[in-house]
């Protein structure tokens, strides 16, 4: 835990890992809220798998121009903007859930709260960058910190879900995740790190560059767009096992499951060094993500399926710590911010459309099952992709001593 400690001490960390938890529920909770509130109005989750498609489409789009203003004009105003927009957009979107059924209205409200989201996942990457620059090991730990944080969050978001759906309804949960994404959100704005932000003004976005230029960027998130399908159909798959079981509310705390193991994947990962090279280590994690989602098509109950989630989730954080760290070393400098605004835009398209598709399937016979394929189908072409990433290490990272996929002390 020395590592963890070390990110901790770092100038205005605490703020960024405590205000970026809280900021970052509306990942967790919204997209399972609005698919249940929508499937609830509609009676259809077609309906409600486009309608979360529409909010997180929305959002993808619009995240590598708020990564550019980011890049620009520093996290500071655009989180301060869009931490008190998302909040009254949400609110609109559950007056109009309450007021009305019909998806005309509903897909078009969905889609403008999605484009207000903040980008914080993008702006903690970033700040983090700079925190921990000059230091490959801690930046690595920040990361896996970060991705543990984000974790927590896909613990304990469904499950405040599951618990509001069944104490009140899922427009409560709605309006949890927009009071924590004004809290969590502005602290993050006006933390010491993000007042402090260093502009790359000779490259970058400061001429216009574009981070999808970078060697090798198309790749990764051709990579990360396929396994983030997968993700989407997990997302609408599991709500849709636990209705058909009988338990509807089970749904939050199946995910939840899904996300305690990732988080025991990302504490191991963050206080470990491998010699392998990143890229290396990307397929490695993509691998074992696909040997885990698998058997996830066999579960009969639900106590099979959580306990096989549990063991699919632990490749989830090592994968991603790695995935953030490869961004940030393809990425020109004065581009950070946008290169991972890029990454989102893939993580909420690819996870829109797995949602679109899953809420097709699973309103088929037997969809269930044929969703969960489609997820391990996925999860290897992601590995495929991942292969056509070069080995080779970055100059900006030094190769520690030992052989190849030899796990170093921390």
């Amino acid at each position: 835990m020395r590592r963890y400690l070390e990110v901790w001490r770092l100038p205005g960390a605490p703020v960024l890992v405590v205000g970026g938890m809280v900021g970052r529920f509306p990942i967790a909770m919204v997209p399972l809220a609005l698919l249940l509130l929508v499937a609830a109005r509609t009676g259809s989750y077609a309906s409600a798998g486009l309608a979360t498609a529409a909010y997180t489409v929305s959002t993808a789009v619009l995240a590598p121009v708020m990564g550019r203003l980011v890049d620009r004009l520093g996290p500071r105003p655009v989180l301060a903007v869009t931490g008190l927009a998302y909040p009254v957009a949400l609110a609109g979107l559950i007056a109009v859930l309450r007021l009305s059924a019909s998806t005309a209205v509903i897909y078009p409200v969905a889609a403008l709260a999605g484009a207000t989201f903040p980008v914080l996942s993008s702006s903690l990457r970033a700040l983090w960058s700079q925190l921990a620059e000059g230091d490959d090991l801690v930046r690595q730990s920040a990361y896996a910190l970060d991705s543990i944080s984000a974790e927590v969050v896909f613990v304990s978001g469904p499950i405040a879900v599951a618990a509001l759906v069944t104490l009140a309804s899922p427009a409560e949960a709605l309006g949890v995740a927009a009071i924590l994404t004004f809290a969590g959100t502005l602290a993050v704005a006006f933390s010491a790190p993000a007042c402090a932000w260093r502009r790359h003004s000779a490259t970058g976005s400061a001429r216009g560059a574009s981070p999808l230029r970078a060697p090798g960027m198309a790749v990764l998130l051709a990579g990360a767009s396929a396994l983030m399908f997968g993700f989407g159909v997990v997302e609408v798959a599991v709500p849709a096992f636990a209705t058909r079981e009988g338990v509807p509310a089970l749904s939050g705390v199946l995910l939840g499951v899904w996300a305690v193991g990732s988080v025991c994947g990302g504490i191991w990962f963050g206080t470990r060094s491998f010699a392998s090279p990143p890229a290396r280590q990307w397929r490695w994690g993509l691998g074992a993500i696909t040997l885990g989602m698998a058997p996830l098509a066999l579960a009969g109950s639900p106590w099979i399926l959580g306990a096989l989630l549990l063991v699919a989730g632990m490749a989830i954080a090592p994968t991603m710590t790695i995935q953030n760290g490869l961004v940030a070393e393809l990425a020109a400098p004065g581009t950070l911010a946008e290169a991972f605004t890029w990454l989102t835009t893939v993580v909420f398209g690819a996870s829109a459309l797995g949602s679109a598709a899953g809420g097709a399937l699973v309103d088929l016979p037997s969809g269930v099952a044929a969703a969960f394929g489609v997820v391990a189908l996925s999860t290897a072409m992601a590995w495929l992709i991942a292969s056509r990433l070069p080995s080779r290490r970055t100059p900006s990272t030094p190769v520690p001593a030992g052989p190849p996929l030899v796990e170093q002390p921390a």
